[in-house]
């Protein structure tokens, strides 16, 4: 290993790999160290059922991937990274059949909504159309890092977005459209009446309308391996299987970034309490399926979707939540799936399918959902149980064995509660920085949070060219 370098990022997660690429990108020289044997973090891809059967075992649908700023200004493609986007890019389908589609159209998501409720969606989003790569670099950057680009879309938008979800679902009428918002919260693992749940909401809706939902062709790590790449274009250097336990394991260097969780941070750069009000939230319970065909869904959209939420209504949602965040396993669990293969047939055998779905449940559980997440598909999916030739279950111990990030199987890394939903890790002027001044946090603990999209590696590399330019 050299001797001096200007930048050292512990962790080769997309924030990590993204941050290395940002200050590489300035002109630094930029070493990565990763404790696993291949890059990618949360964005893996594993044959973790049976051979031929491509699984991710994290993220495998990415709605802020291909619209993200920094994603943006990388040359991506040329590294092998190729966006697959299916026909909707989610379904959130009922009991009867039919299904919320959640399309690239605003009218064709707003039709499914039912005459009661469609024009109160377009009146939602319309402010916001077509203005989706000046909201995201405003909401995705530290609010008071800078003027926003757009300071009165941001502003309307704060209005709305900082409120909790449940505020925006007294605006619908009927049922389906309050499940379709109550489910795309849900994403962030916490209570419906957590303030900001609306932005979350509508982020993910925005996404879908300006970039859809997409996979990445191969699996999620072709996210990871095309930074990688990137990263090895520019000159910095990536070792894997160096599991790093105190700084002064990693060679010298003008500034470290951690693509960790803030506790191990401050156990490895030994900056004692540094983190010890963060808080980590409920955890998922995912299992990932090796199918024998398509998922056998009695709603026509879920077929074509490459996400799909389950649970028929916001009140459905609301307890299963709240359950997992209070301390109870949910008896009814919201579940989001994903089945990539609609847009990516390669990812198994031919005529078979990958499928996950994941569940809420409390931090550091210790018990089988699996039942509970099967009998909910069979309630939209009759003889979907028939159709599994073999399952891998990850229960938050698991989780949290595969990445160290996801302490006690919170793969959010973090609970998205009180001032630490919008103020994450906790409140500075720089969010990034730590004691130490040469050490920096990048990972989704930090604003804006959890996603492929790398935007906490993209803002804390800023933070850091900064500091070294002082």
């Amino acid at each position: 290993m050299p001797s001096v370098c200007d930048a050292v990022v512990v962790g080769a997660g997309p924030n990590g790999l993204t941050a290395a690429v940002e200050l590489a990108r300035r002109g630094l020289r930029v070493e990565v160290f990763e404790a696993a044997d291949t890059v990618g973090g949360g964005a893996r891809t594993e044959e973790l059922t049976l051979p031929g059967f491509r699984h991710d075992p994290c993220s495998a649908v990415h709605p802020l991937g291909a619209g993200s700023p920094a994603f943006r200004r990388m040359p991506l493609e040329r590294h092998g990274l190729t966006w697959l986007h299916p026909d909707l890019a989610m379904a959130h389908p009922f009991p009867d059949g039919s299904a919320v589609r959640l399309a690239a159209s605003v009218g064709e998501t707003a039709m499914s909504l039912g005459p009661r409720d469609a024009g109160t969606y377009r009146r939602l989003v319309a402010p916001y159309t077509g203005r989706w790569d000046t909201l995201a670099a405003d909401f995705l950057k530290v609010p008071w890092d800078g003027l926003p680009k757009g300071p009165l879309t941001l502003a309307r938008f704060g209005l709305t977005g900082l409120l909790p979800v449940t505020a925006l679902l007294r605006r619908f009428r009927d049922e389906k459209a309050r499940a379709l918002f109550a489910g795309l919260a849900a994403h962030v693992m916490a209570p419906l009446t957590t303030n900001a749940t609306s932005g979350i909401a509508m982020v993910f809706a925005l996404a879908a309308h300006a970039h859809g939902w997409p996979v990445a062709k191969g699996g999620s790590q072709a996210v990871s391996d095309a930074l990688a790449g990137y990263l090895a274009s520019l000159g910095g250097t990536v070792h894997t299987g160096v599991e790093v336990r105190r700084l002064d394991e990693l060679p010298p260097a003008r500034a470290y970034l951690f693509d960790t969780s803030p506790t191990a941070l401050a156990r490895i750069a030994q900056l004692g309490r540094a983190f010890s009000r963060f808080r980590y939230g409920a955890a998922a319970f995912k299992v990932d399926y090796a199918l024998d065909g398509p998922v056998p869904w009695t709603s026509p959209d879920a077929r074509r979707a490459g996400t799909v939420h389950l649970g028929p209504t916001s009140g459905e949602i609301g307890t299963a939540l709240h359950d997992a965040v209070r301390g109870r396993a949910p008896r009814v669990p919201f579940l989001v799936t994903a089945q990539p293969g609609v847009a990516d047939p390669g990812r198994a055998p031919e005529g078979k399918h990958v499928y996950w779905a994941y569940g809420h449940v409390p931090n550091g559980f210790d018990g089988d959902l699996t039942d509970a997440v099967e009998r909910q598909v069979e309630r939209f999916a009759p003889g979907f149980r028939d159709l599994v030739l073999a399952r891998a279950v990850s229960g938050p111990a698991e989780l949290a064995a595969r990445n160290a990030n996801y302490v006690g199987g919170d793969i959010a890394c973090g609970a998205f509660t009180g001032l630490q939903a919008l103020l994450r890790p906790r409140l500075a002027r720089v969010p990034y920085a730590t004691a130490h001044p040469a050490v920096f946090l990048c990972s989704s603990a930090a604003w804006p949070g959890p996603g492929v999209h790398g935007m906490s590696g993209h803002n804390a590399a800023k933070a850091v060219w900064r500091a070294l330019r002082r």
